[in-house]
């Protein structure tokens, strides 16, 4: 595979491209551009239209870019066009591992984060939304609480897995706190009351 950098006006946009980027997804792969510069290349046929990129593509004009990396795949047409589906699918079946990139997230700063496009709810779904409690000297701080609870291995991973599930639906978020745990084991207490 040879690497080509050539003028963007030489290529085409797939018009059968079955892959939509809406703003959000322009935007983070602009702001993606913008930090990091491009890293991999377009995959282009012997024409010159994107089989694999055309979001990338998109995003490059916009931000005014006049030349772009690719590499000139040799697929016959319907292999090519398999081949732009194969892209966009099998990115799309892979599954965060949660626990990694929590770690991953939490090594960034806030600024590098904000690249990444994770919205205030996926954050919280992922743990990373989690705040430090106020800080509690001299036993509560109005209207503050603190709680400590003993559990049994089985029983913290209940309580956990409870906590993981309220986050992924919203729970983490509320005005009366800023603490995401706090917040979900509120949701989950009041579902048990019928509150």
């Amino acid at each position: 595979m040879n690497t080509e950098l050539v003028s963007i006006s030489d290529l085409t946009p797939d018009p059968a491209n079955a892959r939509k980027h809406g703003e959000r997804n322009l935007k983070a792969i602009i702001d993606s551009l913008r930090a990091f510069g491009q890293q991999k290349p377009i995959v282009v046929d012997r024409r010159g239209v994107v089989i694999a990129g055309n979001g990338t593509l998109e995003a490059a004009k916009r931000l005014g870019w006049e030349e772009i990396a690719i590499i000139r795949t040799e697929l016959e047409p319907t292999q090519a066009t398999a081949f732009g589906i194969a892209d966009n699918r099998t990115a799309e079946l892979a599954e965060w591992d949660e626990e990694v990139l929590v770690s991953l997230l939490d090594s960034l700063d806030d600024e590098t984060r904000g690249l990444l496009d994770f919205d205030e709810e996926e954050l919280g779904a992922f743990n990373i939304a989690e705040t430090s409690l106020p800080d509690l000297k001299d036993k509560d701080r109005d209207p503050f609480q603190s709680m400590a609870f003993q559990l049994h291995d089985d029983q913290a991973k209940i309580v956990e897995e409870a906590i993981a599930l309220a986050r992924k639906n919203g729970k983490a978020f509320s005005d009366l706190n800023e603490n995401a745990n706090a917040n979900c084991l509120a949701a989950i207490c009041n579902e048990y009351l019928g509150a």
